[in-house]
């Protein structure tokens, strides 16, 4: 049974935390993370995790509350296209990890964003580690999207919310599948209105690109936490979030290796 894995962090706000505690599972149990890919919150644990740097980055995420969070906004009134600019997230997690080139990390990170203009994925493997994440995770309305060359930059969600097709693959690697947008029923307290309806029909996207990824790309390890488990803004949630996504993975380890 091989132990070099290529490893896929989905989209899910808040429940990218649990990325990190599937790290952990992954490397407790003896398997080599040789390539890493992901999107929206994968994005920054993925670049965060091929620069070496997971450690600090455990350390700062444990780190944010709610007024950390508020501090971050950078509400932009202005331009009427998002609620947040964006770029302050951005400084703060170059004080955890400084920029680098993706081609330049410690193994190959690939990052996916969403091209408004041509509804086509787009793939970084080069260039600014931090342009590619903030292109990522540019969840529309809130996030101000990113204008690069000839493109208009949003969630690398919208359209593949786990990357699993385009990670750098070695011969006799594992795919592994980091999902965190299981499927799930939307929330019996949540009330019916504007809001809620347009947030759902995004849920409802999501689940189902998720799907669609998953059974083009068949991982050999599939982690799931579902969709609902927590809020896309539980920043403050780190220590459980992280805990349910290393107990995630363990037991999506253990029926691979009882296989």
């Amino acid at each position: 049974m091989g132990k070099n894995v290529a490893l896929v962090l989905g989209s899910g706000g808040a429940r990218g935390l649990a990325h990190i505690g599937a790290i952990e599972a992954l490397e407790e149990r003896g398997y080599t993370i040789t390539s890493i890919a992901g999107c929206s919150m994968g994005s920054i644990i993925a670049g965060m995790y091929a620069a070496g740097q997971m450690k600090e980055a455990k350390e700062w995420f444990l780190s944010v509350d709610k007024q950390l969070i508020l501090r971050m906004m950078d509400i932009n009134l202005l331009s009427g296209n998002s609620l947040v600019k964006g770029a302050r997230i951005i400084e703060e997690l170059e004080k955890v990890v400084p920029d680098r080139p993706l081609e330049e990390l410690n193994i190959p990170c690939t990052i996916v964003a969403s091209d408004m203009k041509s509804a086509e994925e787009v793939v970084f493997r080069s260039g600014s580690l931090f342009d590619a994440i903030r292109a990522s995770i540019s969840i529309p309305l809130f996030f101000e999207p990113v204008h690069l060359g000839n493109r208009l930059l949003i969630d690398g969600g919208i359209l593949n919310p786990l990357p699993l097709h385009i990670i750098h693959r070695t011969p006799g690697d594992i795919l592994v599948a980091a999902d965190i947008s299981g499927k799930d029923e939307m929330p019996q307290e949540r009330k019916v209105n504007f809001v809620s309806i347009l947030d759902r029909m995004s849920d409802m996207q999501i689940q189902q690109n998720t799907l669609l990824a998953l059974q083009l790309t068949p991982p050999d390890v599939h982690a799931v936490m579902r969709q609902y488990a927590y809020n896309t803004f539980d920043f403050d949630k780190a220590e459980q979030i992280i805990a349910d996504g290393k107990r995630i993975m363990t037991e999506a380890l253990e029926r691979y290796e009882a296989q």
